[in-house]
């Protein structure tokens, strides 16, 4: 028995074509009610037949009926037709931004300041919209982006990373993370309203690697203050690094997103004059932004950091 093709395709009018015929009875009643011709109706019932590879009617004298392959036909239809407009409805729904999915990796601190509260707005507004969040070191990040494998990037600027200018990329700046001064509380400067970074500079200092994206902000600020931080004590995470700092081994710069601090034992100075800071900004691939997921974390994202103090957006950057 021949069997029947699983890629056969099933023209949405011809079965209806069918559907009328099974209700009136005779070709030339279902060709009235369908405002063709009886031989239009027979000649797409006989393409129906061919597309799906089996025989869907049988003459019985001077009429025909439904076989019992186009009975089981039409009993599926309804089933199809079902299927056929929930899958019509969800791309819709994903042109418009209200289902899809889109993977964002961040720093820890961009998803603690971000991140977080786009989850929360974006379950309120767009509860289909599933959102995968992976904390990644900035250099991951931007691998991950360029290698498919995110929609979105929330970073910081570090050395090696792209240009403003870069085609490949758009860039939606978010909060100008401004960094403190964080000393034991037994410091000398520890009960100072703030504290000019210079002064720091014969102190024994706890940060990121060098080679750290984290690292070289630290060292750009304090290079711009006029000195290079003696790091003695490297740490990847900011709580990791205010509990060495409260033990009394040196002294950090901590950005204000990563705060409170969990330890106790510490002062936090703010630093005098121009605030020292890092600015955290969200990146895509060029040509992604206008994805409906893309762009309503996006959006999402913009509309968090304007509501935060240190935000620098502004919710038309992300259109």
């Amino acid at each position: 028995m021949k069997s029947v093709s699983w890629d056969f395709t099933v023209d949405w009018r011809k079965l209806k074509l069918l559907y009328e015929l099974d209700r009136r009875g005779t070709i030339a009643a279902t060709a009235e009610a369908m405002y063709l011709t009886p031989s239009a109706v027979s000649q797409q019932l006989a393409g129906l037949a061919r597309d799906i590879g089996v025989p869907l009617l049988e003459r019985r004298g001077r009429t025909v009926v439904l076989t019992g392959q186009a009975r089981l036909l039409l009993a599926h239809a309804e089933g199809m037709r079902e299927l056929a407009e929930r899958t019509r409805a969800a791309l819709d729904a994903w042109q418009d931004g209200t289902v899809g999915y889109v993977r964002v990796g961040a720093l820890a601190t961009g998803i603690a300041a971000l991140v977080g509260p786009v989850i929360v707005r974006l379950r309120q507004e767009r509860p289909g919209l599933v959102i995968r969040v992976s904390e990644q070191e900035p250099d991951e990040a931007l691998e991950l982006l360029d290698a498919g494998e995110l929609e979105v990037a929330v970073t910081v600027d570090y050395p090696g990373a792209p240009a403003r200018e870069d085609a490949r990329y758009r860039r939606v700046d978010l909060i100008a993370d401004v960094m403190d001064a964080v000393v034991p509380a037994d410091h000398p400067l520890a009960g100072r309203p703030s504290v000019d970074l210079a002064e720091l500079a014969g102190d024994v200092w706890v940060g990121a690697a060098a080679s750290d994206a984290c690292g070289h902000i630290v060292t750009g600020i304090c290079a711009a203050a006029g000195f290079s931080p003696d790091v003695q004590y490297y740490c990847r995470e900011w709580d990791a690094v205010a509990a060495l700092v409260a033990a009394g081994v040196g002294v950090a710069l901590i950005p204000r997103s990563a705060q409170p601090l969990r330890p106790t034992g510490l002062a936090v100075l703010p630093v005098a004059g121009a605030p020292a800071s890092r600015l955290l900004f969200a990146l895509v691939r060029a040509g992604t932004e206008m994805d409906p997921g893309t762009h309503a974390v996006l959006e999402a994202l913009s509309a968090v950091a304007v509501d935060r103090p240190d935000g620098i957006t502004s919710r038309s950057r992300a259109a």
